[in-house]
């Protein structure tokens, strides 16, 4: 009887190891380069104070004049109220300087590290500041 309950506990504790791993993947930076820190600048169109993390939509004037939007994952609002963020910390329309680790795939987006507000403030949101 001993030997079925143990046998029993190592299979359920397999069955919740593997149904718990994809959840791990959720939270993979692999699609980042995380060896080259590049800035944007531009104008915050949208900030969203959402779990499990918050992102962050900024319009880029490119040289030739263009815009593009980028997406930037940040961290979680828990995280970041530790941290002194809030909900409007960012709003629509604020000028900002981002630092992010960008996507290796080239496109407009990236991982939040910090950014630098119009009066010179500095927002660290991942990683230590400059």
């Amino acid at each position: 009887m001993n030997r079925s309950w143990i046998l029993g506990a190592v299979c359920a504790a397999g069955i919740v190891f593997a149904v718990a791993s994809p959840a791990r993947a959720h939270h993979s930076f692999t699609v980042f380069d995380m060896t080259t820190e590049k800035f944007i600048e531009g104008e915050v169109v949208e900030f969203e104070w959402t779990n499990p993390h918050t992102w962050t939509w900024i319009n880029v004037v490119n040289e030739d004049g263009s815009v593009t939007k980028w997406g930037l994952e940040g961290m979680s609002p828990n995280f970041l109220g530790r941290r002194g963020w809030n909900k409007n910390t960012l709003k629509p329309g604020d000028h900002v300087e981002i630092a992010i680790y960008p996507l290796k795939s080239g496109e407009p987006g990236g991982t939040f590290l910090r950014a630098t507000l119009e009066d010179g403030t500095v927002k660290v949101m991942f990683g230590r500041g400059p």
